[in-house]
């Protein structure tokens, strides 16, 4: 019977595991990714502040709305009958 050739493993026995030297090899190299364009990071930043100020308009205008509600309410509840908001003359 003759024996196996150094060169070839046999083929019941796993290959031995390369030992880690800490430098990965050309093929395992990560890509970067490619860099954004700088008109592309200012239109992300414009729509989220022109998100932040519409939010920020909504919250005001309901913010005004219900303090009006609730001095309505509150003239109301406490019986009176002229609650309506009376402007003066221009």
């Amino acid at each position: 019977m003759s024996k196996p050739e150094p060169d070839k493993p046999e083929p019941d026995k796993p290959e031995p595991a390369k030992p880690e030297s800490g430098k990965p090899e050309p093929a395992e190299k990560l890509k970067s990714p490619p860099k954004p364009q700088s008109g592309d990071n200012r239109r992300g930043a414009i729509a989220g502040l022109i998100i932040a100020a519409v939010i920020l308009g909504v919250g005001l205008w309901l913010a005004r709305d219900l303090t009006a509600a609730s001095k309505m309410e509150d003239c109301v509840m406490s019986g009176r009958s002229n609650c309506n908001v009376i402007e003066p003359a221009r």
